[in-house]
């Protein structure tokens, strides 16, 4: 059986762009959609190379349920992944999409999260408050920030001599090294 993945990105895309090599070969399992709300987005020069379908919005219709169940019905999406994807997910997306969005977040929740908690300014805010660890946090997205079921974590050591940079380069790694197998290794549990 053939699982649709649709995935929502706001910026750069690397994570995203990872995610499509990891699949590329993978028969059970395709990127069918790119979901962008920003159109100088560097996740468009990207996946403009591949053969997904790749979609543009504003910001309100990234705040209409109604448009995005529309759009990824049009591509037979079963599951939504986000990947530096900044803005709210609607509610009624959630709803039709329950358990089926995914988001990764670079820091180990429930510290770190929430509203205007991403990127560098994670990492900024745990080297200021001089954490011991860091890492990063797979979860299912719910209606609050950050606050879904988490299926996984991973923790590493920040170093006395860490920056916000050099935090948010390993955090990048564990990100290409562990989101896409979190993702595949979902999508098998479900079809249980």
């Amino acid at each position: 059986m053939l699982t649709n993945l649709a995935i929502f990105a706001s910026g750069n895309g690397s994570n995203a762009e990872n995610i499509y090599h990891y699949f590329s070969a993978n028969p059970s399992i395709k990127i069918n959609l790119l979901l962008t709300n920003n159109k100088n987005a560097k996740v468009i020069d990207r996946f403009r190379q591949y053969n997904v379908p790749i979609v543009i919005i504003d910001n309100s219709l990234a705040n209409n349920g109604t448009f995005l169940i529309n759009i990824c019905n049009a591509f037979c999406i079963d599951i939504i992944i986000l990947s530096g994807y900044l803005r709210t997910v609607p509610e009624s997306l959630i709803e039709k999409y329950l358990n089926k969005i995914l988001n990764i977040h670079p820091a180990l929740l429930p510290e770190y999260g929430g509203k205007g908690m991403y990127g560098a300014k994670v990492h900024e805010a745990v080297i200021a408050n001089n954490e011991k660890y860091s890492g990063i946090t797979i979860h299912i997205v719910n209606q609050n920030y950050d606050d879904g079921e988490i299926i996984f974590q991973h923790k590493i050591n920040v170093e006395n001599t860490d920056t916000p940079d050099s935090l948010a380069e390993k955090i990048h790694k564990l990100e290409y090294e562990f989101y896409p197998k979190i993702i595949e290794e979902y999508i098998k549990s479900l079809a249980k």
